[in-house]
């Protein structure tokens, strides 16, 4: 018995005839909808105020950090380095959603094409992948400062740092790639509504009309073998720092050495206890509101390349002493 369905294809809803199997040859749509934050429509102009507020402090934020660090070279080192390794990986993060969100709650321009849609959710996913490998690497970096502080200099050369870097946007670009593969290959014949701000994993591939469990399975995989491993090898560095610190004989010397990696595990805090609030909200809050979700997937996304600069200018000596000295050079010149 032939059913009549409506797929969508080329940007049209268009009528075919299929058997039982519900299988297609049809796999792109032309564009999705993104609806911003649903239930909230009215309110989005006034929620972009505080969006709009996080990116500019997250832009400025990272931009000097950049810039300090370039242009001191006394902070040509390691630590920062890698500091400035998180710096990019924020502005491109925040930048790969952000722009997108304002023109929905400015213009009202939710159309996204579909391959613009999935470059989008390449980006997100694999950028918060390397964002999780910086932290480790930072870690590591502070081990080897306290621990081995002796070896710090031929251990962590600057050869050695590029191919941390390079292993890390590997990991990052290749473990997030089959998202991209899996989400291209589905039929899409239901609607190409997302009921989100941007092409999240998830929202984009519930709208096929597929089996999709793969995509949930390799979800979880990427989960566990990304962020309970980069999680276990900072608790294990730093199990190993908190070690050595307390060896010291002194109060003082304690502290000292401790101060040198608390704005690091700000950073850390900051990162994975978002990222953990966000992963059970999808996982158990089935009750909760779905613009609380969406909400909350933004403020996840956000709320780091806000604070990490923050803290690093804050609590970070060196970066300090650099923003003050560009701030009174431009104000006294």
């Amino acid at each position: 018995m032939q059913k009549t369905l409506f797929c969508l294809r080329v940007g049209h809803l268009l009528p075919y005839s299929m058997s039982d199997s519900n299988t297609t040859d049809f796999t792109n749509p032309s564009t999705f909808i993104l609806l911003g934050i649903p239930g909230l429509e009215a309110a989005h102009v006034w929620i972009s105020i505080p969006f709009c507020t996080m990116y500019a402090i997250a832009m400025l934020g990272n931009f000097i950090i950049l810039f300090i660090v370039k242009r001191e070279p006394s902070l040509h080192g390691t630590m920062f380095y890698f500091l400035c390794m998180l710096a990019v990986t924020d502005l491109v993060l925040s930048t790969s959603i952000l722009p997108k969100t304002l023109s929905i709650f400015w213009f009202n321009l939710r159309e996204i094409d579909f391959s613009s849609c999935l470059t989008q959710m390449y980006f997100i996913h694999s950028f918060l992948v390397m964002e999780s490998g910086i932290l480790v690497a930072m870690a590591l970096d502070r081990y080897v400062a306290i621990c081995h502080p002796l070896r710090y200099c031929t251990t962590l050369t600057n050869i050695v740092v590029a191919k941390i870097g390079l292993a890390v946007m590997l990991r990052g670009s290749t473990i997030v790639l089959p998202y991209l593969l899996l989400a291209r290959q589905w039929p899409y014949c239901r609607t190409n509504i997302i009921p989100h701000t941007h092409c999240e994993h998830m929202a984009v591939v519930k709208l096929a009309c597929a089996d999709i469990r793969v995509n949930s399975y390799y979800g979880l995989f990427v989960v566990f073998s990304v962020i309970c491993v980069d999680v276990f090898l900072i608790t294990l560095s730093y199990t190993q720092i908190l070690r050595a610190i307390f060896s010291l004989p002194t109060k003082d010397a304690r502290l000292k050495t401790f101060g040198t990696c608390s704005s690091h595990l700000c950073v850390i805090l900051a990162f994975y206890i978002s990222a953990l609030f966000s992963s059970l909200m999808h996982r158990f809050g089935h009750n909760v509101s779905l613009h609380f979700h969406v909400l909350i997937s933004n403020v996840y996304l956000l709320v780091p390349p806000m604070v990490n600069p923050i803290i690093y200018g804050v609590r970070t000596k060196q970066i300090r002493s650099g923003v003050l000295r560009l701030f009174a050079h431009n104000f006294f010149s």
